[in-house]
């Protein structure tokens, strides 16, 4: 049945067409005034353009059920308010945010209302003071739907245990992600989509040997971001769906809760993908010292990592490059190779070197006639200088100390 007089009905027939065509200057209003005053909504890693889309489509909605004349019936016009419900719970939006959101659409949309009512030929508009009531039973009904998908995917994401979760990510990184059917359980299950942008994360136990990453989970879902974590051995193992988000973002958000070697992996495309990642993400994160609390891309740690996967070859290659320094007293051991350090970061500059040792240039080129004296390479052979930076990756070294003549 109709819930308006014919009167009114007709007048808002007659201010449909201006309506509509005020929609996105009202998306544009609720957009701007949303983001200044809902800081999650700010922080979520959803692009704008994301955010503003699913903005206008309820907008939309609420003005064609209004319009239509049956504002407060119609159980498939709440179906999009439930799905923005379950979709702003898997992102960790606090539901009384996502009410604030629905009840500012119908803030929006009476001022829209009013505003066209206003500039059209009758001036001020009592007919619309029936609609009033109506705007917001429709609103009222659309935040009990928002809040039932809420409430739905919060009971769903509750009753995935850590087993079924650990029983998933194992089959992402043992490769079943080339099973179709498996990705599409996994999906369901975990309310993540992995057939898109997925980056492997890999974290070492910090100092206390404790999980590098406990609230790595929770970090990400507050900006949006959908991830799985379990553990392999001593490392905690995450997979993330990056969505639009760029990889320097979740590096950043990872950063700020690394307690030890964290790595991650590039970006892949899809689950068949996943497990190729983790070992990569993996690779990265036992290049760094035990303890170290960054963060690094496999793309950072190439060199190191080609290393670290080949223990026979990277001792070999530092035992032929460095030969007899090695042999020498821990002292002079330890002066030539920060000398050696300094020479090629400086591009074989002696005189920077010796800037970078707090020492005379003189010195520095005493110290290396000694390296090629007890190596029998040459500092002029690209490929010694090339071997040489490769074992002091071998040997673990970092930057080199400033130590004064």
């Amino acid at each position: 049945m109709h819930p308006f007089r014919p009167e009114v009905s007709a007048r808002l027939a007659e201010l449909a067409p201006m309506l509509m065509a005020e929609l996105e200057d009202m998306t544009d209003r609720m957009f701007d005034v949303l983001l200044r005053s809902e800081p999650v909504y700010r922080d979520l890693m959803v692009p704008e353009e994301e955010l503003r889309a699913s903005m206008r489509r309820n907008l939309e909605s609420g003005l064609r059920t209004l319009i239509a004349g049956r504002p407060e019936h119609g159980d498939r016009c709440r179906e999009g308010a439930r799905a923005v419900g379950r979709r702003r719970a898997a992102q960790g939006v606090p539901l009384e945010a996502v009410l604030r959101a629905y009840r500012l659409g119908g803030q929006v949309t009476w001022e829209g209302l009013l505003a066209v009512s206003q500039r059209s030929a009758h001036g001020h508009d009592v007919l619309l003071l029936e609609v009033a009531g109506s705007v917001w039973r429709t609103n009222d009904a659309d935040c009990a739907a928002v809040a039932e998908g809420y409430r739905d995917e919060q009971r769903r994401l509750a009753g995935v245990d850590e087993v079924a979760r650990q029983q998933v990510l194992d089959g992402l990184l043992d490769g079943r992600g080339s099973d179709p059917a498996f990705v599409r359980t996994a999906s369901e299950l975990l309310a993540m989509p992995l057939d898109g942008r997925l980056m492997a994360v890999a974290a070492l136990p910090g100092p206390d040997g404790g999980s590098a990453l406990d609230a790595a989970a929770e970090v990400l879902l507050k900006r949006g971001v959908r991830s799985v974590w379990g553990a392999r051995g001593d490392v905690q193992v995450g997979v993330v769906v990056l969505g639009a988000a760029r990889p320097g973002d979740l590096v950043a958000l990872l950063t700020g809760v690394a307690r030890g070697p964290v790595g991650v992996s590039d970006v892949v495309s899809g689950a068949a993908a996943a497990g190729a990642a983790y070992r990569l993400a993996e690779t990265a994160a036992r290049t760094l010292p035990a303890g170290d609390r960054r963060v690094v891309s496999i793309d950072e740690r190439l060199p190191e990592a080609l290393m670290s996967n080949s223990p026979e070859i990277s001792s070999r290659l530092v035992g032929q490059s460095l030969g007899g320094l090695l042999e020498l007293p821990d002292d002079e051991q330890a002066v030539l190779l920060d000398t050696l350090e300094a020479f090629l970061a400086a591009d074989g500059s002696a005189t920077r070197a010796a800037d970078a040792l707090y020492c005379h240039r003189n010195t520095v080129m005493h110290r290396l006639r000694r390296i090629e004296s007890v190596t029998g390479r040459k500092l002029t052979d690209p490929r010694s200088r090339l071997l040489w930076q490769l074992a002091l990756l071998g040997t673990g070294r970092r930057q080199p100390a400033t130590r004064s003549a």
